[in-house]
């Protein structure tokens, strides 16, 4: 088996049965923020896309979906690999584009062709990726890879069922836009980004551990922000006010802490040669000197690379809509949002206060608990945006429903909050269709678990974390404190209260283990049920 770096979560494999391009993207993603990094315009993208026989996405968001690049370079009779989420908007995408040689891939099910075995394994959580994401397996008989990208799967279990692979490729940087963005103090920006950065790392690691592949490549990510206002967001920011780990840097951290793991650069170009475990690696695009340089002189690079690329930034800013009205804009928003904020019972007591947009001249509240989008008028709320007017304009003309998968992770605005984070205002502003909101209600009804304890520590709490159900058995950790932690997504609960100290809401069901332990507590809860 061969895999080829492509840039970002961009990889092409080669196999036995058949050549997949899996995420292959150029960019700019994210109203012009996001380039792949190191660049990757030198690949020869007209041979991959040539040659491949599937075509694998793994979720909408735009720094793994680019329309433009497969328009150019991906025939429209290739096999499309199509991850089982329970909406279809990907699929309405990818149809969208000519694409029908659409393969169902059941979530969990291996899918062979002759000796090439593929299981693609997705995620359905309101805040997986764009209400959806997932993974790759691949085996051939030559060597297994698990192609993980942005995913963070709960049940490793049916994951690994698949088998132990030689090679695993995973996000090691995030995707997200802040502590950047808001109306922080610097210093509290600072420590914000250490602490995320620590939390990704500690992620990182524990699907490393879980996995336990001989061979890991980080990848997806990070980007390069090549715009003059975001800028100064690259790596670890200029003002150490960021928390986009680069490939080099999480090789470093991973060499320290699990050295027993042989860690790889993967960047366009790499080429890894797998025969089961053992494996060469060369470089087809950039020579040992240019590497060292993109890593160890990177401000230099990045300098460089904006130098010479805000022909891309402008052509994407013509694309866009013209500004509207402000009260053209108001009276789009209210009519596209109130019928959605009114089946939107779970997301609206989430949320819980009001929320307002500055948009250019417009100035609107969004009252969850009522339902309703008006003007600003004094009223106090709970989260404040600031917003380009033409970015909004464009999200209304192209009827846009995931303003995280636009504005949010182009990071092209400010924000300020009352308050801890409010998963319930981000879920909705990804889910603005009928379809996603009925789907979120409903995910959310489904996901109150009263039924089943567990013993960690000292304590017993509910088996399942109240943010995406992972089994806290195996991914909580309590300190000194009573403080649960759950590696999945790093959320914390004081276990005093049951109190979640990371959002607004989830609380956890919890006690402390009796004397006589879990067992007579269970017994004594069936008998007074009986």
């Amino acid at each position: 088996m061969r895999i080829t770096g492509l840039g970002h979560a961009g990889m092409f494999i080669e196999t036995t049965g058949g050549n997949i391009i899996c995420d292959p993207v150029l960019g700019p993603s994210f109203f012009g923020s996001w380039f792949p990094f190191p660049d990757n315009r030198g690949l020869d993208w007209e041979h991959f896309g040539r040659e491949a026989d599937f075509l694998y996405i793994s979720h909408r968001h735009r720094d793994h979906f680019d329309p433009a690049l497969l328009e150019k370079y991906i025939r429209k009779d290739i096999e499309v690999l199509l991850p089982e989420y329970p909406i279809d908007d990907l699929e309405q995408d990818i149809r969208a584009l000519g694409y029908t040689n659409i393969t169902y891939a059941p979530a969990g099910e291996v899918i062979t062709r002759d000796d090439l075995k593929i299981m693609i394994t997705p995620l359905r959580a309101p805040s997986d990726g764009p209400i959806g994401d997932s993974s790759l397996s691949v085996d051939d008989g030559t060597a297994s890879i698990l192609n993980q990208n942005d995913s963070h799967p709960l049940d490793l279990e049916k994951l690994l069922s698949f088998g132990r692979p030689d090679a695993y490729f995973t996000q090691t940087s995030g995707a997200i836009w802040w502590p950047m963005v808001y109306d922080l103090p610097l210093d509290a920006k600072q420590n914000f980004a250490r602490l995320k950065r620590e939390a990704q790392n500690k992620r990182a690691l524990f699907y490393i551990e879980k996995v336990d592949a001989p061979h890991v490549f980080p990848m997806a990510g990070p980007p390069m922000f090549l715009r003059d206002d975001l800028f100064d967001f690259n790596g670890f920011g200029k003002n150490d006010e960021s928390i986009f780990t680069d490939q080099k840097q999480f090789l470093a951290h991973m060499r320290e802490l699990a050295p027993q793991y042989n860690g790889h650069l993967f960047v366009p170009g790499t080429v890894v040669e797998l025969q089961h475990s053992d494996l060469t690696i060369s470089q087809s695009l950039y020579t040992e000197a240019e590497i060292a340089q993109i890593f160890d002189e990177k401000w230099d690079y990045l300098e460089s690379q904006r130098a010479s690329r805000q022909d891309e930034i402008r052509a994407e800013e013509l694309t866009r809509a013209d500004v509207l009205a402000p009260d053209e804009m108001l009276a789009a928003i209210k009519a596209w949002w109130e019928p959605l904020l009114k089946k939107s019972r779970t997301i609206r007591l989430g949320v819980g206060g009001c929320v307002r947009f500055r948009i250019g001249e417009l100035d609107m509240v969004v009252d969850f608990p009522r339902a309703k989008v008006r003007e600003y008028a004094g009223e106090e709320c709970i989260y404040w945006y600031t917003v380009p007017a033409d970015l909004v304009s464009t999200n209304i003309r192209d009827q846009e429903i995931d303003w995280s998968n636009s504005i949010f992770l182009s990071m092209q605005f400010r924000v300020g909050r009352s308050g801890k984070f409010n998963e319930f205002l981000t879920t909705f502003l990804k889910c603005l269709s009928i379809d996603r909101i009925e789907y979120v209600e409903n995910w959310y009804s489904e996901q109150t678990d009263q039924t089943e304890d567990a013993e960690i520590a000292d304590w017993i709490v509910q088996r399942r974390c109240p943010h995406l159900r992972a089994d806290l058995t195996k991914t909580g950790k309590v300190d000194e404190n009573g403080i649960l932690t759950c590696s999945m997504h790093d959320w914390k609960w004081d276990l005093n209260t049951g109190k979640c100290l990371t959002t607004t809401g989830h609380e956890i069901r919890v006690d402390r283990v009796p004397k006589s332990g879990l067992t007579d507590v269970i017994e004594t809860s069936s008998a007074n049920a009986s």
